[in-house]
Formats: C-alpha cells, structure tokens, sequence
C-alpha cells in the first residue's frame, strides 16, 4: 500500500509542476471526445491492466464501459529460497493458489476542471460496477524428497502443511504452468472510485494518471495462503497510468478538409 501511495503522490506532483508553465495551447479543441484507453496500475494487493470506452454524453460527462484483469497477492506473501542450496528459485512458503479476476465495468465520469492551456491537467471523478469473475490455481512447488543421508530427489507437489514444516523442506517453486487443469471459478461483484488527472499536450492524445479505491467481494473465502485469514472481501488502493486516444470521426474530417489550408492543430490516428 506504501508503494502505491508513495508512486502516485510522485507522478502528481510531477504533473503539477508541469502543469504551471501555462503554455498558450492553439490547437482545435476536441469537444465530442470519445475516448479509447489502455491503463497499467499498482494494486495494494497486485498489479493488474485493463481498457476503458468513455462515451461522450454532454461537455462534462461520460459513461465509462472498462475490462480490467488482475493479479493479487496475500498480504502475509514472503518470497524465501532454500539456504542449503544457493541456484534454488525462490518461493511463497505457505501460498495455495495463484488467484487472479477479471472485472466488466459499467460507470460514469464527470469533469471537474477542464484543462485552459497546453500544460494544464485536467480533472475528473470516475465511479463503476459490475461482475467479476475470481479464478484460482493450485501453486506447486519442488518438494525435497531424502532417499539417503546427502541425497534428495526433486518432486512436484501442492503445498502440505502436515509434511513441508519448513522452507528448508522446499527447493524453489515448480513451473507457473503447472496446475492449470485444476482452475476453480468464483463469481462476485465490484466498485470502484477514483480520480483521473489528464496532461497530455496534444488534444487527440490521452495520457492520465488515475488514483482511487476498489473493492472485489466473492461469496467465499479465496485461499490464497494455507491459513485462516483468507479473504472473501478485497479492498485495494490502486495508482494507474492510462494512455490512448481520443474517437471523434467529427474532427478528423474536420483535419482532413482543412489540411491544404495548413490548419494549427495535429490529428494522430
């Protein structure tokens, strides 16, 4: 969670300071702006990426139509490796499962301050919703199995804790492949909150750095750790930075007549 905090607060003060130079900003304002992004973002609890739509439906607001997948991590997850044997690969002591979702998202996104000149950022709040399907793998390891005093032969097996007592028990993990035959599927739903901070200089360009909250909840416990504290509620907090383009078949029509005249603006596909 510090990571993501410490990231985002960076990235905006970056943008802000920037952001002062005021330059005077002759391009042709785009006003319909639909957009097409991508994003890649920082998790409390992963990382994960996803694409957005945003429809324009008048000059502050849009509604949102986003697909995210994630990746998420236990908070007690600490990467070891076996001391005796120093090319061993490192490992999660105690992890059960990978467990990854994948999230459809219906929302809405309001202007709260729109960008005056070239170097300005633009504000906005953004909420959205919807289905999000959990899914989980077995993690197998590469278990030490003795068959003398100094000889051991390497095994491929599902965490244990009744017979792995230790780390020293594990030589590193197996292939992230394996056990993707014994994928289970859990439905939920998801919200998600947040703000979006749009700099980029050329008016068909997005480029946005996103921070906010969101919360996955699934009718069971997700056991990602052999232990008790699994959850079945995720509340993360997230830093993401998104990039795209604006859609506007209006203002490309508009470049492509005015392009003998020389016009003052760019338009990039």
């Amino acid at each position: 969670m510090k990571k993501v905090i410490v990231l985002f607060t960076f990235f905006l003060f970056f943008i802000l300071n920037a952001s002062g130079q005021g330059e005077i900003d002759e391009q042709q304002k785009i006003f319909y702006r639909n957009e097409s992004t991508f994003n890649i973002a920082l998790n409390s609890t992963g990382y994960g990426g996803g694409y957005r739509y945003g429809k324009r439906l008048n000059f502050l607001n849009k509604r949102l139509y986003e697909i995210d997948f994630n990746y998420f991590r236990h908070p007690k997850e600490i990467k070891l490796s076996n001391p005796y044997f120093p090319n061993s690969r490192s490992f999660v002591f105690g992890k059960t499962n990978l467990f990854f979702n994948l999230r459809g998202g219906y929302g809405f996104q309001r202007d709260i301050y729109k960008k005056m000149d070239r170097g300005g950022v633009a504000v906005r709040y953004f909420y959205s919703f919807g289905p999000v399907l959990g899914f989980y793998k077995p993690v197998y390891y590469l278990v030490l199995d003795p068959i003398s005093m100094d000889t051991y032969i390497l095994k491929e097996a599902k965490f244990d804790p009744a017979q792995l007592h230790s780390p020293n028990d594990i030589y590193g993990r197996a292939s992230f492949f394996k056990g993707w035959n014994e994928i289970h599927f859990v439905p939920g739903l998801f919200a998600k909150f947040g703000f979006n901070f749009e700099f980029s200089k050329l008016e068909p360009v997005v480029q946005a750095l996103e921070g906010g909250i969101v919360i996955d909840a699934y009718p069971k416990k997700i056991p990602i750790m052999a232990t008790e504290d699994n959850k079945s509620v995720f509340i993360s907090l997230y830093a993401s930075y998104r990039f795209g383009k604006i859609i506007d078949r209006y203002y490309k029509k508009a470049y492509e007549k005015n392009q003998k005249t020389g016009p003052s603006f760019q338009y990039i596909p």
